[in-house]
């Protein structure tokens, strides 16, 4: 059944009921004031979790020029790893399959062949073991290996997915970090942050990230950082959908009563641009403080920020006074702090963050290289960079794959799929 017209028109007049209430203009203002007196240093409870590094400036770039433009990096790889999603089984089990692929562009097309799986196993039966050593198939492309992950009352699901997930990645990107000669953008951020949030959702998963398997897990991207750091090659992470809400809590804990539900929803409206009606200066260049309205969105220019380190949220444990949930730092912890940059493409909408270490980005003159790529990258492509876009590719499990492999694992087991309402209303993945 369907809304009829009068449904869809009263649902239309709630709208405008709401946008009444909501002045634009104040939101402006309030971005202006958070970027020139707030985020040059932001503290919460009196600790520094996001501050300026180097210049605080927003910045914008032609698109068609800077798609046009040099790289600064000749030979960028990339790498991305997919799951089939957690499957809970009659049995009791939980599962779920990670698939991690590097890719490079120019193309390399033997490197695209080796892949890292791992299968994650939870079982409410205290007394199974799953667990297996690393193997190899396909005449040594394929390095895989079943993990039996640490028994959880609740969040079975989330733990498979998350230690399945980055496992995979972080295996597969230290060991082929060797092939790297330029710059690695892993697709996401630059450590696992999903384990490094558990505490904040529930003290059991806070324990749980401290315990071995886990913890080693978060190793393997801190002896990534360390490796890259040895060979002086840059490290970074592209974040599609940015999540992080630390500077807006901040702000909200030292009493201003932020309207953005998170950081990207600020960082969107700092480097939105938009025309107005009097011809004056668009919205969200440095030389306007105070719009009269918010006109048409302009889509000539890129916008984008210089960098920041972050030390709040999810990026507190790898934080100079931060303990990586436990894991030794072979270097100065500051080197491992994270820092990012904010990129807005108006053509789509869409805001993404580039992270890196600050052992990188302490450099001057890598923080311009890295923005002077990620910016003509996402220029070019109308998205992520074409490594990230093609390591996605390379580690992305399709919807008839999942089934189908799901299928296979019904029948190892002995045992069906939970099914759920929801299978029964859409109809389950056929293959």
């Amino acid at each position: 059944m369907t809304l009829d017209p009068i449904h869809v028109e009263n649902i239309a007049r709630l709208a405008y009921g709401i946008g009444g209430d909501v002045d634009a203009t104040d939101h402006d203002d309030l971005a202006e004031r958070v970027w020139r007196e707030w985020l040059p240093e932001l503290r919460r409870d009196g600790r520094v979790v996001i501050e300026a590094l180097g210049d605080h400036e927003r910045r914008r770039a032609a698109i068609d020029d800077v798609a046009l433009a040099e790289r600064p990096f000749g030979t960028v790889h990339g790498l991305d790893s997919g799951t089939i999603n957690p499957t809970t089984f009659k049995n009791g089990l939980v599962v779920d399959v990670a698939h991690a692929a590097m890719a490079s562009s120019p193309t390399d097309l033997d490197l695209h062949r080796d892949r890292t799986i791992v299968a994650t196993v939870h079982a409410g039966d205290s007394t199974a073991g799953f667990d297996s050593e690393w193997t190899r198939r396909d005449e040594g492309h394929t390095k895989q290996r079943v993990l039996h992950v640490p028994r959880v009352n609740r969040y079975a699901e989330r733990v498979v997915h998350a230690l399945a997930l980055y496992l995979a990645e972080g295996t597969h990107a230290l060991d082929r970090a060797d092939a790297v000669d330029e710059l690695l953008v892993l697709d996401g951020p630059i450590y696992p942050k999903e384990l490094f949030t558990w505490a904040d959702r529930d003290p059991e998963l806070g324990a749980l990230a401290r315990e071995a398997k886990p913890r080693a897990v978060i190793e393997k991207y801190v002896r990534l950082v360390e490796r890259f750091v040895e060979r002086d090659v840059p490290l970074a992470g592209f974040v599609k959908n940015p999540a992080s809400g630390a500077a807006v809590r901040a702000l909200s804990r030292a009493g201003v009563e932020s309207p953005w539900p998170d950081d990207t929803a600020l960082f969107t409206r700092l480097l939105e641009r938009r025309e107005q009606g009097d011809g004056a200066e668009p919205v969200g260049t440095d030389g306007d403080d105070h719009a009269a309205d918010r006109g048409a969105r302009l889509d000539d220019d890129l916008t984008f920020t210089t960098w920041f380190r972050s030390r709040g949220g999810a990026d507190a444990p790898m934080a100079a006074d931060g303990d990586a949930l436990g894991v030794e730092r072979e270097l100065d912890p500051e080197l491992y702090e994270p820092t990012f940059m904010v990129v807005y493409d108006p053509r789509t909408d869409v805001t993404y963050k580039l992270e890196a270490p600050y052992a990188f980005t302490r450099d001057e003159d890598t923080r311009e290289r890295l923005t002077r790529q990620v910016v003509a990258e996402v220029a070019a492509t109308r998205g992520p960079p074409e490594p990230v876009a093609k390591a996605d590719e390379l580690a992305r499990i399709s919807a008839t794959e999942k089934a189908a492999l799901r299928r296979k694992f019904e029948e190892r087991l002995g045992s069906d799929q939970q099914a759920t309402y929801d299978d029964l209303r859409w109809g389950k993945e056929t293959f």
